[in-house]
């Protein structure tokens, strides 16, 4: 177990990596979107490769920020629901949804994803707009960002089968309690409660 601990942690730092340096990307997005809207209310002048540029800044930070999201255990779940859970339930609720959902949509979409670039790429495919850009790189995209999703797939269910075990601490359990205790604290300062005096729910 310690070897594929090792796997998953080197899994994690490659996918954060790849995380970090896309999320740049919107910032890029953001400079040559207001360069575009500068460009044109002062010269007139618009293209829409500049437009399609923005599509694909985003569409990289969407691709590749989504397993560094899947690791940083930052998707979206019911967490009213999840924080009500034992330990065991709610591990088990994560492997369910890893091997029933995220592992066929991940390798099916990856599968699928290369031909669909490989023929964009040797057709050369350009876009239909005028002006626009190449269209096979927004598909390697799409490529690469499954093919790290379903990477990722693989450190987590190490990580998930470590802390069935008991060999790794879940670090997200006391991240659940504290969020439910700091929103109704929230909640009961806004009603002019005492927070000291915590519901039943929230007591032990």
């Amino acid at each position: 177990m310690t070897s594929l601990l090792s796997i998953s942690r080197g899994i994690d730092s490659f996918t954060r990596a790849i995380g970090r340096v896309s999320a740049w990307a919107i910032l890029v997005a953001v400079l040559v979107s207001a360069a575009n809207a500068i460009i044109r209310k002062v010269f007139g002048i618009s293209s829409n490769a500049w437009l399609e540029l923005q599509w694909y800044l985003f569409g990289a930070v969407f691709m590749f920020c989504a397993p560094w999201t899947l690791a940083a255990n930052e998707h979206i779940r019911i967490d009213i629901v999840s924080a009500k859970l034992s330990h065991r339930g709610r591990n088990t609720i994560e492997f369910i949804g890893h091997f029933l959902f995220l592992l066929p949509f991940a390798l099916l979409m990856t599968v699928l994803s290369w031909p669909f670039f490989l023929n964009s790429y040797r057709s050369g495919e350009v876009s239909s707009s005028a002006g626009g850009l190449t269209i096979w790189p927004a598909k390697l995209l799409v490529l690469i960002g499954f093919a790290l999703l379903l990477l990722q797939w693989v450190s987590e269910v190490i990580k998930r089968i470590a802390i069935a075990r008991g060999i790794l601490p879940d670090p997200h359990t006391a991240g659940h309690q504290s969020a439910a205790e700091a929103e109704a604290e929230r909640l009961l300062a806004l009603s002019g409660a005492d927070p000291a005096v915590k519901p039943p729910a929230l007591q032990g």
